[in-house]
């Protein structure tokens, strides 16, 4: 007599529930992620203005004069040329010896 041997296998039903979860899953995660990201991008420009905002001060103490612009503090070696690149692409201006974000 030959005994068939019962396959083990995933039904459709088991494979739709794993299938939902994920699912679940990844519309729990995704919106997280462009929220991190977007809070993430408003940190850095906080910190990009808060150096450039620590090095305006520092050339003020340094000569008694306040910088005009991100140039001078260039010039003056108090930023490189990477963090003036950095301030310039994120619309960090001078105004009256403060770092502003326009």
């Amino acid at each position: 007599m030959l005994k068939k041997q019962k396959r083990r296998a995933f039904t459709l039903l088991e494979m739709a529930i794993v299938l939902f979860i994920i699912s679940l899953l990844v519309l729990i995660i995704l919106p997280n992620l462009s929220t991190q990201r977007e809070h993430a991008t408003k940190i850095h420009e906080n910190a990009m203005t808060n150096v450039v905002q620590t090095q305006l001060d520092l050339y003020e103490n340094d000569t008694g004069q306040k910088a005009q612009s991100i140039d001078q503090l260039v010039e003056n070696q108090y930023l490189t040329s990477a963090q003036a690149q950095k301030a310039a692409s994120e619309h960090i201006k001078v105004v009256n010896g403060k770092a502003e974000r326009k």
